[in-house]
């Protein structure tokens, strides 16, 4: 593939142009390597040779011949040339050579450097395009289209990219092709068959590659390192091609922006008479020709001029090293103890191939401003000096600035998600940014609940195992003496697990009569809402009640005989269930009516029992005292009383008296 040309704009004249590197073989395609755009020449390098063929066409059919001449910048040598086929030396030594092989040719003379290759190759095709040897830039280069049978060639088409860009019977064509140009030709031939059939060939494709009508000249200073105060000749360097000779070059030299002298000269030399160190800069030049309008520019050079160098160069900084706060300006001077003329300064900070900054002047010293340091502004510094003796560094220190904290941030971390009364909880305070030592200070609700330390900067923690009174708002403060900053607050909810519930019945009595409406009540008396109460009959779940704020429930039951037994209840609010204590309740077999229909049955019940229990009395009494009379410790009313059998069946008589 061709190379592309790079072009950048000088600051005071037209184009410069950077070389192009030899480009490599590619198959299946015919390159014109007319000669390749050679590189910068070194200072004082011979000319190239050049390279000449006959005929002028690097591409011929095969069985042809084709004659190579080396030329130097005098003339045509005709002996002690050197040969090169594909890299190998060949052994003929005459000033021509006759070839018929494919590749790559080279010449050198006695007075010249190598030439560039020439690539000729001889094809077995029967249509071959040409392109004219040798072309220099901004040179027309000629086509032809050749066939093995000229006489059967009724027309030629010649194409560009593709694109046609002419066709004749029998002439060939001229284009202009760019110093980078990559475009590609070829071309086609056709004619008739003797019955009137058409036949059209094409020929292989061909990339141009044009010449430099001159190299990149280079800028040489002679003394290269002069003496403070004598004369200097600046020489810019460049040749041309020894077929361009009548070409007339013209010469400008500059110092950093300024035109030397009177501006373009046909002398290729410039004589400064004094050469003073403060007059060190860069230095270069432009080399141009008029017609046609090709102009080219010199690396840039320094010259330097033999001075008293700098030594003891030293670097300070205000504020001093380890009282700079970030945000601050610091200021790096640099001086030297000795030294003449004009002192280029520069500052530098460790693992930066940039320099900070640099300034030039007559003076021993100079100072450089930081502005609004930041903490990745921390490093190692040095300074140099030069007066253009070479850079002498400073010894380097380190500079760190101090860097108030930033606001902590506050987590909380503990077993669970839902922090629960008895959890070891961890508070965790963290400023991103901040210079160590930083004291952390924990707080509740704006109460100190204590402090941690972290003396090489990070974080802290503290521990805190939960009770109830532990919800609320939490916050951390930092402080490294520079700032104090305090974190968002930061909510936390303990959640208590339910205490062993108490079951009460309403109406509060052991014993019920069938009928009656009893209100069970469960409560808890800690335990974080919403609260599930379960009521059981004898471990039977009777139902359940919920509490969503706290507090206890309650469950109302209307009373049978079957619902005489043991009570409980429990209490759940997802961190554990809890039972209470078991209520026994005693159903009686009492019926109950409306008062205004048994007034009189319930009367007549009473009457009937009371004497029925005084009779009873008396029989007792009677037996106690036909025995011996009263046992010792015997309690008062201990005498035997009608047993539960006689008083049933009062019971149930009673009941049966009474009308439903």
């Amino acid at each position: 593939m061709f190379c592309e040309h790079r072009w950048d704009r000088s600051l005071a004249f037209g184009e410069t142009v950077f070389p192009c590197p030899r480009p490599g073989p590619a198959p299946m395609l015919l390159w014109l390597l007319l000669i390749l755009a050679p590189g910068r020449q070194p200072a004082g390098a011979l000319p190239k040779a050049l390279l000449l063929l006959k005929p002028p066409w690097s591409t011929a059919f095969e069985g042809e011949t084709v004659t190579l001449f080396c030329k130097d910048h005098h003339s045509l040598a005709w002996e002690y040339v050197s040969w090169y086929h594909n890299e190998t030396p060949l052994r003929k030594q005459s000033g021509r050579l006759q070839i018929s092989k494919s590749g790559h040719y080279r010449c050198k003379t006695q007075r010249s450097s190598l030439s560039d290759p020439v690539h000729v190759q001889f094809l077995p095709d029967w249509l071959v395009l040409q392109a004219s040897h040798p072309a220099f830039e901004r040179d027309k280069v000629v086509l032809r289209c050749r066939g093995k049978e000229e006489e059967d060639i009724m027309e030629r088409t010649y194409y560009k990219n593709e694109e046609k860009i002419g066709s004749s019977y029998n002439s060939n064509i001229t284009v202009y092709p760019a110093f980078n140009d990559d475009s590609t030709y070829r071309c086609t031939a056709s004619g008739m068959y003797i019955l009137g059939m058409s036949w059209t060939e094409t020929s292989r494709p061909l990339k141009i590659q044009v010449q430099e009508l001159f190299p990149s000249p280079v800028l040489t200073a002679s003394p290269s390192w002069p003496i403070e105060g004598s004369p200097v000749t600046l020489t810019c360097e460049t040749w041309l091609p020894p077929l361009t000779s009548r070409t007339r070059l013209q010469f400008c030299f500059f110092k950093e922006h300024r035109a030397l002298g009177a501006g373009w000269s046909n002398s290729p030399e410039l004589q400064i008479p004094t050469m003073w160190s403060e007059g060190t800069a860069s230095y270069w030049c432009q080399a141009r020709t008029v017609i046609p309008r090709i102009l080219k520019t010199s690396p840039r050079s320094q010259i330097r001029v033999h001075r008293v160098p700098v030594s003891d160069v030293n670097l300070e900084t205000q504020p001093p090293v380890g009282q700079l706060i970030e945000g601050e300006d610091l200021v790096l001077i640099c001086s030297v103890a000795a030294g003449t003329g004009t002192v280029t300064f520069s500052w530098h900070r460790e693992g930066s191939e940039r320099s900070l900054g640099r300034k030039t002047q007559n003076a021993l010293s100079a100072e450089l401003r930081i502005a609004s340091v930041r903490e990745q502004d921390a490093g190692r510094y040095y300074c140099a000096a030069d007066n253009l003796d070479g850079p002498v560094l400073s010894k380097r220190i380190r500079i760190t600035p101090r860097v108030p904290v930033s606001r902590p941030v506050l987590t909380i971390r503990g077993p669970r998600s839902q922090a629960v009364e008895g959890d070891v909880v961890e508070l965790r305070c963290e400023a991103q940014r901040g210079s160590p030592p930083i004291l952390y200070r924990f707080y509740h609700e704006d109460v100190p609940l204590g402090s941690s330390s972290a003396p090489s900067g990070g974080e802290a923690s503290l521990n805190l195992s939960l009770t109830a009174e532990h919800s609320g708002n939490y916050s951390c403060e930092a402080n490294n003496s520079l700032r104090v900053q305090r974190s968002k607050m930061v909510s936390l909810s303990i959640t208590v697990p339910v205490s062993h519930p108490v079951l009460t019945l309403n109406p509060d009595v052991a014993q019920a009569m069938v009928g009656d409406v009893l209100e069970l009540r469960c409560e808890a008396q800690r335990g974080s809402p919403p609260i599930l109460y379960w009521f059981y009959h004898e471990d039977v779940i009777l139902g359940n009640t919920s509490a969503p704020f706290g507090g206890g429930a309650s469950f109302n039951l209307s009373l049978t005989t079957e619902h005489s037994g043991n009570y409980s209840c429990g209490a759940d609010n997802g961190l554990g269930a809890q039972s209470s204590e078991t209520v026994s309740l005693n159903i009686t077999g009492l019926c109950k009516n409306k008062v205004t229909h048994i007034t009189v049955g319930v009367i007549g019940c009473l009457l009937s029992m009371l004497g029925l229990a005084a009779t009873a009395a008396l029989v007792g009494r009677f037996r106690t005292q036909r025995k011996s009379g009263p046992q010792t410790g015997q309690k008062r009313g201990s005498e035997e009383a009608p047993g539960p059998e006689l008083n049933t069946k009062l019971s149930l008589l009673c009941c049966l008296a009474i009308p439903p």
